[in-house]
């Protein structure tokens, strides 16, 4: 009885250890190895000279919003037909802007809050070289349903520290 008693304390303690090296390989051990491999990677990554860490990408308190007559929605009625499509251009006067990204969005003004119906994004828009209306070498052409609606045009310079916006209401009907 003495060996019995004796096999089944050593098969407790045994047990232990095996919860204890399942615990390390289930729990710690991939947490360790996790951040072992993200710091390799995110070293590789901010070896680049053009790249860096930004933790708080959302900080524009630097940014210049402008809403003026530098900006200028081309070709656009107040009134359209449903089956017509809305063909705009846009027109950028100040000299400080040569090149950005242009987006185009349209809203439903009727509901509440105002709902996006459609967006579009032209990048690398350079056009102050020959004073070219914008989207270049595209085209902006969307048909949508009758409402109201309002249409967005901004513009962004290339560091996005500067923007220029403009917007017009029109109704489809």
């Amino acid at each position: 009885m003495s060996l019995l008693n004796r096999y089944k304390g050593i098969s407790a303690v045994k047990f232990e250890l095996a919860v204890k090296n399942i615990a390390f390989v289930v729990f710690l051990f991939p947490a360790v190895i996790s951040i072992f491999f993200g710091s390799i990677v995110l070293g590789e990554v901010l070896k680049s000279p053009e790249r860096e860490l930004d933790m708080w990408p959302f900080e524009f308190s630097d940014k210049i919003v402008v809403s003026s007559g530098a900006i200028t929605i081309i070709g656009l009625d107040d009134e359209l037909s449903k089956s017509q499509p809305i063909k705009i251009t846009v027109s950028v006067s100040d000299p400080i802007f040569d090149c950005g990204d242009l987006y185009i969005t349209i809203y439903d003004i009727s509901k509440t809050p105002k709902e996006v119906v459609t967006q579009s994004a032209f990048f690398g828009q350079c056009y102050s070289k020959n004073n070219l209306v914008m989207p270049i070498d595209d085209e902006f052409s969307e048909i949508i349903d009758s409402g109201q609606y309002e249409i967005v045009a901004e513009i962004n310079d290339i560091e996005f520290k500067k923007t220029l916006t403009t917007s017009e209401t029109f109704i489809v009907k």
